[in-house]
């Protein structure tokens, strides 16, 4: 269903395309839907990847310290799966916190290949990488990792070693389970035959995940209505932020976290030349988390051509991490 008022064929999203951002064009494109609703990877300008930063550190927000727990512990037998003089290619690498610690533990990595589509914040993170491994090749590439990239050339006298893909932060789970696998499979196209080291969320208590996404600092909140803040300021968008309010929830049939901005009252908001009419009570869907069992992402990573290798998980199963190689 579509709102009678913003009438948007397919020619009108191919010429905002030559006059707005792929931002701009999603979005407008996004809110002509119902339900309406917008990539999660529209979170992560320099503001909303600090605001995220922010949440990790939220006692809450038990992925993070968890999956750190697991990587840290078990740093030693994730280098043995991948081998010596790895090139390691992050997709999606935020700060690039967890990466150190698979640094460190790997024999004489070659190069480090961190994707982003956040360029300021990669940057940032990226010198100083480069300065606390200055024996290392660190080459941030700014793209959106869900559409198709090319890596940067390798530089002169580089040798080439395994080319192993670093996936963390259970970020697999904002997908859904079609697009899940069709990254799945890309990154196997990437990776040219390599290994992916991938962490994933757990299904668990509807109550601890909850608390997870609602925290009591409103930080998650402040990261959710950053994307309209951003609307605001790149695209000259009229949202009143404190018309909308954060909402998230556990879909239990569909074993995920759905994150909603709800409209507080009847609106109307200016983009791009468009009027967007909310009504009480009308959301924006900005982004879901699904949780896996251990089971479910090795089938999923076996239809994407990945073989079967060791899994880590903390004493309480929160979370895994799971190591897929080439299949044989």
């Amino acid at each position: 269903m579509r709102n009678p008022g913003l009438q948007l064929d397919a020619a009108h999203v191919r010429a905002l395309s030559a006059s707005s951002s792929d931002f701009g064009r999603d979005l407008l494109a996004g809110l002509a839907q119902r339900p309406r609703s917008i990539s999660p990877k529209y979170f992560y300008d320099a503001a909303g990847s600090r605001l995220f930063d922010a949440i990790c550190e939220l006692p809450e927000y038990y992925p993070t310290r968890t999956e750190l727990a697991i990587l840290s512990e078990r740093a030693g037998e994730i280098a043995q799966q991948i081998g010596p003089h790895a090139e390691i290619v992050e997709f999606g690498a935020g700060s690039l916190r967890k990466v150190r610690l698979l640094l460190d533990a790997l024999a004489s990595p070659r190069r480090f290949v961190p994707i982003d589509i956040s360029g300021e914040h990669l940057e940032d993170a990226a010198s100083r990488l480069r300065a606390d491994y200055p024996g290392l090749a660190v080459q941030p590439l700014v793209a959106d990792y869900t559409r198709p990239f090319s890596l940067p050339p390798q530089l002169a006298g580089e040798a080439s070693g395994p080319r192993v893909g670093f996936f963390p932060g259970s970020t697999l789970g904002n997908f859904d389970p079609d697009e899940a696998l069709a990254f799945l499979q890309g990154a196997a196209r990437v990776l040219r035959g390599g290994g992916l080291l991938i962490g994933v969320d757990l299904v668990k208590s509807p109550a601890m995940l909850h608390a997870a996404y609602n925290d009591a600092r409103g930080i998650t909140a402040r990261f959710n209505l950053n994307l309209l803040a951003r609307a605001n300021a790149e695209l000259g968008a009229d949202f009143d932020l404190a018309g909308f309010e954060h909402a998230a929830f556990y879909n239990a049939p569909l074993q995920r976290i759905e994150m909603h901005l709800v409209s507080r009252a009847a609106q109307t908001v200016n983009l791009l030349g468009e009027r967007l009419h909310f009504t009480e009570g009308e959301t924006i869907h900005t982004e879901n988390s699904h949780k896996f069992t251990v089971e479910g992402l090795r089938t999923l990573a076996a239809r994407a051509g990945f073989g079967i290798g060791p899994v880590w998980t903390d004493k309480d199963r929160l979370f895994s991490v799971h190591w897929l190689p080439a299949a044989q």
